[in-house]
C-alpha cells in the first residue's frame, strides 16, 4: 500500500523551470517514481541536462521552449503537453530566483527590477498553473499543483530583498487560495519553502566564505540544502499520499525557521 501511495506510474508531470538546478533534479526524481515528464523552459539548451537524467531511466522527456511570463506561451505549452501525452496530472512550478542579483534598499527599489522579479517568480507560476488547472478541471479526475516558495516568503531579511520577499509571500497566499477554490475539483495545491539550495544560481553567494559561514551558523543542521533534499516533499505533494493534504507550505530549511 505504501509503495502504491507514492507511485506515479501513468501520471503526466509538467515542470516549468525543469531545466534549472532544482528543476532538473526534481524532474529526474518524479520520473524515477514513474511519471512521464514534460519540461518547459525559456531556453532549449537549459533542458539538455534534464533530458539526459530522464533518459538514464529509460524514458524520454518532452521539451517545450516557452516564455511563461506570457499567457500565450503558457497556454501553448499546456496544449503541447496534452497533444503529446493526452493529459496533465501534476504541475510542479520550478521557475524562480534572481533575488541576489537585484538588491536595493526598500525605499529605493527600482520599478524595472521589481517587475522582473515578480514576473520570474510569480507571473510564471500564475499563468502556467491557470492553464494547467483548466486542463485538469476539463479532465474531471483531480490533479496536483506543487509550488516552490522560499523561507523568504515567511521571513524578512535586512539585505534588499523587497521584491523577492513579496513574490514568495504571494506564492504562499496563492497556494492557500488555490487549494480552497480548487478542492471541489479534487485538485490538491501545496508548496515547499526551502532556504538556500546549492545550485549554480546561488554559487556566487555561497562562494563568499563570510556569507556562507553566517548562513550555516543559522541552520541547526549545519549545512546548505541540496536539490535532492526537496525531492521527498515534492513526491509527497505530487502523489496520492497527499490525498487529504492541501493548502500547506512545508518549510525545508535544516531547522532555520525553527530558530526564528
Amino acid at each position: 500500500m505504501i509503495k502504491e501511495m507514492f507511485n506515479l506510474e501513468g501520471k503526466i508531470a509538467m515542470i516549468p523551470g525543469g531545466g534549472g538546478g532544482i528543476g532538473s533534479q526534481l524532474a529526474a526524481g518524479l520520473c524515477e517514481a514513474g511519471a512521464e515528464i514534460a519540461i518547459v523552459d525559456r531556453s532549449g539548451s537549459a533542458m539538455t541536462k534534464t533530458c539526459s537524467l530522464v533518459q538514464e531511466q529509460g524514458k524520454q522527456a518532452l521539451s517545450i521552449t516557452a516564455d511563461l511570463t506570457q499567457k500565450e506561451d503558457a497556454d501553448r505549452a499546456v496544449a503541447e503537453v496534452v497533444d503529446h501525452f493526452g493529459r496533465i496530472d501534476i504541475i510542479l512550478n520550478a521557475i524562480g530566483g534572481g533575488a541576489g542579483k537585484v538588491l536595493f534598499e526598500a525605499q529605493e527599489y527600482p520599478e524595472q527590477e521589481w517587475d522582473w522579479i515578480m514576473d520570474l517568480n510569480l507571473t510564471t507560476t500564475l499563468l502556467a498553473t491557470q492553464a494547467a488547472v483548466r486542463q485538469m478541471v476539463q479532465q474531471g479526475d483531480g490533479g496536483r499543483v506543487v509550488n516552490i516558495s522560499s523561507v523568504r516568503g515567511l521571513l524578512g531579511i535586512n539585505a534588499g530583498y523587497s521584491a523577492y520577499v513579496a513574490a514568495k509571500g504571494a506564492i504562499n497566499s496563492l497556494t492557500r487560495q488555490w487549494a480552497t477554490e480548487w478542492a471541489k475539483y479534487g485538485i490538491n495545491v501545496n508548496a515547499i519553502s526551502p532556504t538556500f539550495v546549492d545550485t549554480p544560481q546561488v554559487a556566487m553567494l555561497l562562494d563568499d566564505a563570510e556569507f556562507k559561514a553566517k548562513l550555516l551558523a543559522r541552520v541547526p543542521l549545519g549545512r546548505v540544502g541540496q536539490p535532492e533534499d526537496l525531492l521527498g516533499a515534492v513526491l509527497l505533494f505530487a502523489s496520492d499520499a497527499c490525498g487529504f493534504i492541501t493548502g500547506q507550505i512545508l518549510t525545508i530549511d535544516g531547522g532555520l525557521t525553527a530558530t526564528q
